[in-house]
Protein backbone atom coordinates (compact mmCIF):
# COMPACT_ATOMS: atom_id res chain seq x y z
CA UNK A 1 0.00 0.00 0.00
CA UNK A 2 2.94 2.34 0.52
CA UNK A 3 1.49 3.20 3.95
CA UNK A 4 4.75 2.96 5.90
CA UNK A 5 5.57 5.10 8.95
CA UNK A 6 8.61 7.29 9.62
CA UNK A 7 10.36 7.19 12.98
CA UNK A 8 10.63 10.48 14.85
CA UNK A 9 14.36 11.25 14.91
CA UNK A 10 14.29 14.47 16.94
CA UNK A 11 11.05 16.52 16.93
CA UNK A 12 10.69 15.54 13.26
CA UNK A 13 6.88 15.14 13.23
CA UNK A 14 6.50 18.17 10.94
CA UNK A 15 9.14 16.89 8.51
CA UNK A 16 7.70 13.36 8.62
CA UNK A 17 4.17 14.58 7.83
CA UNK A 18 5.36 16.61 4.82
CA UNK A 19 7.56 13.76 3.52
CA UNK A 20 4.55 11.43 3.63
CA UNK A 21 2.49 13.94 1.64
CA UNK A 22 5.24 14.21 -0.98
CA UNK A 23 5.96 10.48 -1.22
CA UNK A 24 2.31 9.35 -1.30
CA UNK A 25 1.78 11.65 -4.30
CA UNK A 26 2.35 9.38 -7.33
CA UNK A 27 2.65 12.44 -9.60
CA UNK A 28 5.57 13.71 -7.50
CA UNK A 29 7.26 10.32 -7.17
CA UNK A 30 6.94 9.87 -10.94
CA UNK A 31 9.22 12.91 -11.28
CA UNK A 32 11.49 11.86 -8.39
CA UNK A 33 12.23 8.46 -9.97
CA UNK A 34 13.68 10.16 -13.06
CA UNK A 35 16.27 12.39 -11.35
CA UNK A 36 19.96 12.28 -12.27
CA UNK A 37 21.89 10.32 -9.64
CA UNK A 38 24.78 12.40 -8.21
CA UNK A 39 28.18 11.00 -9.33
CA UNK A 40 30.04 10.75 -6.00
CA UNK A 41 29.29 9.73 -2.42
CA UNK A 42 29.65 13.24 -0.95
CA UNK A 43 27.18 14.72 -3.46
CA UNK A 44 24.76 11.86 -2.84
CA UNK A 45 24.73 12.58 0.90
CA UNK A 46 24.07 16.28 0.23
CA UNK A 47 21.40 15.90 -2.49
CA UNK A 48 17.84 16.24 -1.14
CA UNK A 49 15.95 14.69 -4.12
CA UNK A 50 18.31 11.69 -4.16
CA UNK A 51 17.95 11.14 -0.41
CA UNK A 52 14.16 11.36 -0.78
CA UNK A 53 14.36 8.74 -3.52
CA UNK A 54 16.43 6.43 -1.29
CA UNK A 55 13.87 6.89 1.50
CA UNK A 56 11.01 6.11 -0.89
CA UNK A 57 12.76 2.91 -2.03
CA UNK A 58 13.36 1.85 1.56
CA UNK A 59 9.70 2.47 2.43
CA UNK A 60 8.49 0.46 -0.54
CA UNK A 61 10.96 -2.42 -0.39
CA UNK A 62 11.05 -3.03 3.35
CA UNK A 63 8.54 -5.05 5.32
CA UNK A 64 8.84 -3.02 8.52
CA UNK A 65 5.99 -0.86 9.79
CA UNK A 66 8.29 2.21 9.77
CA UNK A 67 11.71 3.35 8.56
CA UNK A 68 14.10 6.04 9.76
CA UNK A 69 14.55 9.27 7.76
CA UNK A 70 17.87 9.98 9.50
CA UNK A 71 19.98 10.11 6.29
CA UNK A 72 17.58 12.61 4.74
CA UNK A 73 17.50 14.58 8.00
CA UNK A 74 21.32 14.72 7.97
CA UNK A 75 21.21 15.91 4.36
CA UNK A 76 18.72 18.65 5.24
CA UNK A 77 20.83 19.78 8.20
CA UNK A 78 23.51 20.82 5.68
CA UNK A 79 20.94 23.38 4.43
CA UNK A 80 20.05 24.61 7.95
CA UNK A 81 16.98 22.42 8.40
CA UNK A 82 17.98 21.18 11.86
CA UNK A 83 16.55 18.46 14.06
CA UNK A 84 15.17 19.21 17.56
CA UNK A 85 13.50 22.37 16.23
CA UNK A 86 9.76 23.14 16.12
CA UNK A 87 8.89 23.99 12.52
CA UNK A 88 5.89 25.63 10.91
CA UNK A 89 4.58 23.15 8.31
CA UNK A 90 3.79 25.85 5.72
CA UNK A 91 7.30 27.33 5.94
CA UNK A 92 9.01 23.93 5.95
CA UNK A 93 7.00 22.88 2.89
CA UNK A 94 8.34 25.89 0.97
CA UNK A 95 11.89 25.19 2.18
CA UNK A 96 11.74 21.53 1.13
CA UNK A 97 10.15 22.26 -2.24
CA UNK A 98 12.73 24.92 -3.11
CA UNK A 99 15.62 22.62 -2.12
CA UNK A 100 14.17 19.83 -4.29
CA UNK A 101 13.74 22.15 -7.27
CA UNK A 102 17.18 23.74 -6.90
CA UNK A 103 18.94 20.37 -6.76
CA UNK A 104 17.13 18.74 -9.69
CA UNK A 105 19.60 19.11 -12.55
CA UNK A 106 17.27 18.13 -15.39
CA UNK A 107 15.46 21.28 -16.71
CA UNK A 108 12.58 19.14 -17.97
CA UNK A 109 11.97 17.68 -14.50
CA UNK A 110 12.22 21.15 -12.92
CA UNK A 111 9.54 22.35 -15.32
CA UNK A 112 7.33 19.34 -14.52
CA UNK A 113 7.77 19.92 -10.78
CA UNK A 114 6.85 23.60 -11.16
CA UNK A 115 3.79 22.77 -13.27
CA UNK A 116 2.71 20.16 -10.69
CA UNK A 117 2.65 22.64 -7.76
CA UNK A 118 2.71 26.27 -8.95
CA UNK A 119 -0.34 28.57 -8.73
CA UNK A 120 -0.42 31.55 -11.13
CA UNK A 121 -2.26 34.78 -10.28
CA UNK A 122 -2.52 38.29 -11.70
CA UNK A 123 -2.36 41.23 -9.31
CA UNK A 124 -4.33 44.36 -10.23
CA UNK A 125 -3.95 47.90 -8.86
CA UNK A 126 -6.50 50.46 -10.09
CA UNK A 127 -6.58 54.16 -9.19
CA UNK A 128 -10.04 55.17 -7.96
CA UNK A 129 -9.61 58.75 -9.27
CA UNK A 130 -8.56 58.20 -12.90
CA UNK A 131 -8.92 54.41 -13.42
CA UNK A 132 -5.19 54.06 -14.23
CA UNK A 133 -4.44 50.33 -13.77
CA UNK A 134 -1.30 48.23 -13.42
CA UNK A 135 -1.16 44.44 -13.73
CA UNK A 136 1.53 42.03 -12.56
CA UNK A 137 1.73 38.27 -13.01
CA UNK A 138 3.09 36.29 -10.08
CA UNK A 139 3.22 32.72 -8.84
CA UNK A 140 2.93 31.01 -5.46
CA UNK A 141 3.24 27.48 -4.07
CA UNK A 142 0.41 27.74 -1.55
CA UNK A 143 -2.82 29.69 -1.29
CA UNK A 144 -2.41 31.36 2.13
CA UNK A 145 -6.03 31.76 3.23
CA UNK A 146 -6.91 33.98 6.21
CA UNK A 147 -9.44 32.40 8.57
CA UNK A 148 -10.52 35.80 9.98
CA UNK A 149 -11.67 38.88 8.06
CA UNK A 150 -10.23 42.38 8.50
CA UNK A 151 -12.55 42.96 11.49
CA UNK A 152 -11.33 39.74 13.18
CA UNK A 153 -14.65 38.01 12.49
CA UNK A 154 -14.48 34.27 11.93
CA UNK A 155 -14.85 33.06 8.34
CA UNK A 156 -17.21 30.11 8.55
CA UNK A 157 -16.08 27.78 5.74
CA UNK A 158 -13.02 27.26 3.58
CA UNK A 159 -15.03 28.51 0.60
CA UNK A 160 -15.62 31.77 2.54
CA UNK A 161 -11.85 32.00 3.07
CA UNK A 162 -11.25 31.61 -0.68
CA UNK A 163 -13.83 34.28 -1.49
CA UNK A 164 -12.27 36.66 1.03
CA UNK A 165 -8.73 36.04 -0.30
CA UNK A 166 -9.77 37.03 -3.84
CA UNK A 167 -12.07 39.88 -2.76
CA UNK A 168 -10.89 43.37 -3.89
CA UNK A 169 -9.44 45.57 -1.15
CA UNK A 170 -9.71 49.36 -0.99
CA UNK A 171 -6.41 51.11 -0.22
CA UNK A 172 -7.30 54.42 1.43
CA UNK A 173 -5.90 56.88 4.01
CA UNK A 174 -2.32 55.87 4.94
CA UNK A 175 -2.51 52.90 2.52
CA UNK A 176 -3.00 55.09 -0.57
CA UNK A 177 -0.63 54.55 -3.52
CA UNK A 178 1.15 57.01 -5.81
CA UNK A 179 -0.66 57.31 -9.15
CA UNK A 180 1.60 58.11 -12.13
CA UNK A 181 -1.26 59.69 -14.04
CA UNK A 182 -2.62 61.81 -11.17
CA UNK A 183 0.87 62.69 -9.93
CA UNK A 184 -0.07 62.17 -6.27
CA UNK A 185 -1.20 59.57 -3.77
CA UNK A 186 -4.77 58.44 -4.41
CA UNK A 187 -7.12 55.68 -3.22
CA UNK A 188 -6.54 52.42 -5.09
CA UNK A 189 -8.44 49.17 -5.50
CA UNK A 190 -6.21 46.14 -5.08
CA UNK A 191 -7.36 42.76 -6.36
CA UNK A 192 -5.97 39.37 -7.28
CA UNK A 193 -7.28 37.20 -10.12
CA UNK A 194 -6.70 33.50 -10.55
CA UNK A 195 -4.90 32.53 -13.78
CA UNK A 196 -3.77 28.91 -13.37
CA UNK A 197 -4.21 26.12 -10.83
CA UNK A 198 -1.81 23.15 -10.63
CA UNK A 199 -2.40 19.40 -10.51
CA UNK A 200 -1.48 19.38 -6.78
CA UNK A 201 -2.96 22.40 -4.99
CA UNK A 202 -1.71 23.27 -1.49
CA UNK A 203 -3.94 25.48 0.66
CA UNK A 204 -2.50 27.04 3.83
CA UNK A 205 -5.10 27.87 6.46
CA UNK A 206 -3.51 30.74 8.42
CA UNK A 207 -4.40 29.48 11.88
CA UNK A 208 -1.38 31.11 13.53
CA UNK A 209 -1.63 34.88 13.89
CA UNK A 210 0.17 37.67 15.72
CA UNK A 211 -1.69 39.57 18.40
CA UNK A 212 -0.87 43.15 19.43
CA UNK A 213 1.59 41.87 22.02
CA UNK A 214 3.56 40.06 19.27
CA UNK A 215 2.39 36.78 20.83
CA UNK A 216 1.59 34.10 18.22
CA UNK A 217 -1.93 32.83 18.81
CA UNK A 218 -3.48 29.67 17.40
CA UNK A 219 -6.99 29.99 15.95
CA UNK A 220 -8.70 26.67 16.66
CA UNK A 221 -12.29 27.52 15.68
CA UNK A 222 -14.49 25.20 13.60
CA UNK A 223 -13.76 25.56 9.86
CA UNK A 224 -15.14 22.84 7.58
CA UNK A 225 -13.47 22.05 4.25
CA UNK A 226 -14.99 20.00 1.40
CA UNK A 227 -13.89 16.65 0.00
CA UNK A 228 -14.62 18.00 -3.47
CA UNK A 229 -13.89 21.58 -4.50
CA UNK A 230 -14.94 23.34 -7.72
CA UNK A 231 -13.35 26.78 -8.05
CA UNK A 232 -15.87 27.77 -10.71
CA UNK A 233 -18.62 27.45 -8.11
CA UNK A 234 -16.69 29.43 -5.48
CA UNK A 235 -15.13 32.35 -7.37
CA UNK A 236 -16.88 34.92 -9.57
CA UNK A 237 -15.97 35.76 -13.17
CA UNK A 238 -14.24 38.94 -11.95
CA UNK A 239 -11.97 36.89 -9.68
CA UNK A 240 -10.63 34.77 -12.54
CA UNK A 241 -8.35 35.58 -15.46
CA UNK A 242 -8.42 32.26 -17.31
CA UNK A 243 -9.93 30.77 -20.47
CA UNK A 244 -12.69 28.15 -20.46
CA UNK A 245 -10.25 25.29 -21.13
CA UNK A 246 -8.22 26.19 -18.03
CA UNK A 247 -11.30 26.63 -15.84
CA UNK A 248 -12.75 23.30 -16.97
CA UNK A 249 -9.96 21.58 -15.00
CA UNK A 250 -10.60 23.49 -11.75
CA UNK A 251 -12.38 20.59 -10.05
CA UNK A 252 -10.52 19.07 -7.13
CA UNK A 253 -10.67 16.20 -4.68
CA UNK A 254 -9.03 16.28 -1.25
CA UNK A 255 -5.80 14.27 -1.15
CA UNK A 256 -4.22 15.12 2.21
CA UNK A 257 -4.56 17.13 5.42
CA UNK A 258 -1.55 18.14 7.53
CA UNK A 259 -3.01 18.69 11.00
CA UNK A 260 -1.55 20.43 14.05
CA UNK A 261 -2.37 19.68 17.67
CA UNK A 262 -1.18 21.43 20.82
CA UNK A 263 -0.08 25.03 21.21
CA UNK A 264 2.23 27.24 19.17
CA UNK A 265 5.15 26.55 21.52
CA UNK A 266 4.47 22.87 22.13
CA UNK A 267 2.73 21.20 19.20
CA UNK A 268 2.62 18.05 17.10
CA UNK A 269 1.90 17.36 13.41
CA UNK A 270 0.40 14.35 11.68
CA UNK A 271 -0.93 13.77 8.16
CA UNK A 272 -4.17 12.30 6.89
CA UNK A 273 -3.62 11.04 3.33
CA UNK A 274 -5.91 9.35 0.82
CA UNK A 275 -4.00 6.62 -0.99
CA UNK A 276 -4.31 7.32 -4.71
CA UNK A 277 -3.95 3.60 -5.52
CA UNK A 278 -6.44 2.30 -2.93
CA UNK A 279 -8.70 5.37 -2.49
CA UNK A 280 -8.55 4.79 1.30
CA UNK A 281 -7.66 7.31 4.01
CA UNK A 282 -4.70 6.72 6.35
CA UNK A 283 -3.40 8.63 9.35
CA UNK A 284 0.40 8.99 9.35
CA UNK A 285 1.52 9.81 12.89
CA UNK A 286 5.31 9.39 12.78
CA UNK A 287 5.93 5.61 13.01
CA UNK A 288 2.24 4.80 13.52
CA UNK A 289 0.08 4.38 10.41
CA UNK A 290 -3.55 3.31 10.56
CA UNK A 291 -6.57 3.35 8.23
CA UNK A 292 -9.16 6.00 9.07
CA UNK A 293 -12.57 7.16 7.85
CA UNK A 294 -13.69 10.51 6.44
CA UNK A 295 -15.32 11.18 9.82
CA UNK A 296 -11.87 10.90 11.41
CA UNK A 297 -10.52 13.44 8.92
CA UNK A 298 -13.42 15.78 9.70
CA UNK A 299 -12.26 15.87 13.32
CA UNK A 300 -9.56 18.30 12.11
CA UNK A 301 -12.20 20.97 11.36
CA UNK A 302 -11.37 22.46 14.78
CA UNK A 303 -13.36 23.58 17.82
CA UNK A 304 -13.53 26.86 19.78
CA UNK A 305 -13.19 25.10 23.14
CA UNK A 306 -10.42 22.66 22.17
CA UNK A 307 -7.39 24.89 21.68
CA UNK A 308 -5.06 21.91 22.12
CA UNK A 309 -7.10 19.78 19.75
CA UNK A 310 -6.18 18.74 16.22
CA UNK A 311 -6.87 21.32 13.52
CA UNK A 312 -6.20 21.19 9.77
CA UNK A 313 -3.33 23.47 8.78
CA UNK A 314 -2.41 22.46 5.21
CA UNK A 315 -4.98 21.08 2.77
CA UNK A 316 -3.70 19.36 -0.37
CA UNK A 317 -6.14 18.89 -3.25
CA UNK A 318 -5.70 16.93 -6.50
CA UNK A 319 -7.29 17.75 -9.84
CA UNK A 320 -10.09 15.31 -10.66
CA UNK A 321 -9.61 15.72 -14.42
CA UNK A 322 -6.03 16.83 -15.13
CA UNK A 323 -5.36 18.36 -18.52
Amino acid sequence: TGAIGLYNVGQSCCLNSLLQVFLMNIHFTGILRRITVPPCAVQKRRNVPYQMLLLLEEMQCGKRKAVSPIDLAYCLSVYRVKLFVQYDAAQLFLTLWNLIKKQMKNPELVEELSYLYTICVQEHLACQKCSFETKRNSSMLTLPLPVLDSNSHVLKTMEDCLQYFFHPEELTDHNMCFCERCGRKTPFLQSMKLVHLPQTLTIHLKRFCFEKSAYIHKLSHYLPFPQELDFNAVLTENQCQADDNEKAAWQYELFAVVAHSGSTSCGHYCAYIRSLTECKWYCFNDSEVCPVSWDDVKCTYGHFNLHWGETAYLLIYMKKHPQ
